[in-house]
């Protein structure tokens, strides 16, 4: 089978490409460091001939509000319409759980515009939305800190290991097309406090965590569940002490190669 994946040098991508290989596929790994520009177009027409499965996992390099709608409304019409002309039997992309809980924040509302896009394109297709990734932690917790210590929303969060999201992309890239929407989600649900206070503490960072029911997420209020998914979602296997353990062992691999 031959499957497309635009955005496969990225974390999910390499992870997504790496599974497919393995598994037997013969995979592109579309970016445009490879040539391959789905904004633009170029070469991705040569990439998608003959494609049985292609797989958006593009992200914007800019997270303004004009400019990360214009990046999905251009790339996800081109991604479309090149699956239209080589009878793509599933498109497969990787969305957000909440997306509609959030129409403040510019970045959820191109994802909504983008999974808009997918559905009325005439093609078969499963959208995967999935809760935050674990890979962030770090980031989430910088933009919160204010004098030295970590403001964050008083809500749950419920994150995803970047291994879950690949498996569970790989895994649909290859099934039968849902024409609809599944969600996947970590296996533990953690009030925004508690957990970036245990990410902390296990990094040795001493900054304080508060809890805030004004602080903003990415600019954006959450009520207690607008992150976490209120449905039936499929679950990781990894926790975070897991995780945790496989960057930190991972990290010392990279300090310390042999």
């Amino acid at each position: 089978m031959k499957v497309v994946v635009n955005g496969g040098t990225g974390l999910i991508g390499s992870k997504t490409v790496l599974r497919l290989r393995r598994a037997g596929h013969e995979v592109v790994a579309a970016s445009p460091q490879s040539g391959i520009n789905s904004v633009t177009g170029e070469g991705l027409a040569e990439a998608a001939r003959g494609a049985d499965v292609l797989v958006d996992l593009s992200n914007s390099p800019s997270f303004e509000d004009s400019a990360v709608l214009e990046f999905f409304r251009k790339s996800t019409g081109n991604l479309v319409a090149a699956a239209r002309a080589n009878g793509v039997r599933n498109y497969v992309a990787l969305s957000i759980v909440g997306t509609e809980r959030l129409p403040a924040n510019g970045y959820f509302r191109a994802k909504l515009a983008q999974e808009a896009l997918i559905k009325s394109a005439a093609v078969p297709y499963t959208i995967v939305r999935a809760t935050q990734f674990f890979e962030f932690l770090g980031a989430i917790a910088d933009t919160g800190t204010t004098g030295g210590a970590v403001v964050v929303p008083a809500a749950l969060i419920q994150p995803i290991a970047s291994d879950d999201v690949a498996d569970a992309v790989a895994e649909v890239a290859v099934a039968p097309p849902r024409n609809g929407t599944i969600e996947i989600a970590g296996p533990e649900r953690f009030h925004f406090r508690d957990l970036i206070a245990r990410y902390l503490s296990a990094k040795g960072d001493a900054r304080k965590v508060e809890a805030s029911a004004d602080a903003l997420y990415y600019g954006s209020k959450l009520e207690q569940g607008s992150l976490v998914s209120d449905g039936n979602p499929r679950l990781g296997k990894i926790g975070f002490q897991q995780w945790f353990a496989a960057t930190a062992s991972a990290a010392t691999r990279e300090r310390n190669p042999r």
